[in-house]
């Protein structure tokens, strides 16, 4: 099957955090690749990637990237494909990473999660697809269901729990 959501990181090292996204794509069945590569190590491989993502499938990109966190900025840089970017916690907290793929410059837009993210990427990456899809449309509702469900039956299960205060 011909992947829509490419993930990248700039690191092996990033593969705890970004495989939180492949898990998400797994479980709505969309069909994904992964890779490393780097904005400084390898910027000729990033540059072929980039360019020819479209004409492999590939609709959404989501990128995860520490530190200077350029991979995600260059990437949009060299194609109109979206690109998520997944800030990675290597050094600062994680926020010189956040603040490097969020400060783009105007017609370079990177839509960022949260800090170590990938899990919010991968789902943002479904609503992307899903507005040309149904399937994936409607797994993204029994998702979003499945949330409500949850936060229901904890507060059901929290009334459950009596308090009781002692006066000496």
């Amino acid at each position: 099957m011909t992947p829509k959501v490419s993930i990248i990181m700039g690191s092996t090292s990033d593969l705890p955090i970004m495989e939180k996204a492949a898990q998400v794509l797994d479980e709505f069945k969309i069909p994904f690749e992964i890779n490393a590569l780097s904005a400084h190590r390898t910027p000729e491989k990033v540059e072929e990637f980039a360019q020819n993502a479209y004409d492999k499938g590939i609709r959404v990109i989501i990128a995860g990237a520490g530190m200077a966190a350029h991979l995600p900025g260059v990437i949009a840089a060299l194609t109109p494909i979206p690109v998520i970017g997944v800030p990675i916690n290597a050094s600062l907290d994680g926020l010189d990473a956040a603040l490097s793929i969020m400060q783009m410059p105007p017609g370079i837009p990177v839509a960022t999660v949260s800090i170590n993210g990938a899990k919010n990427a991968g789902i943002l990456a479904a609503q992307i697809l899903a507005t040309d899809n149904k399937e994936i449309f409607e797994a993204t509702v029994a998702y979003k269901a499945d949330l409500k469900q949850k936060i229901v039956k904890a507060n059901e299960e929290l009334a459950k729990i009596k308090y009781e205060y002692k006066t000496n």
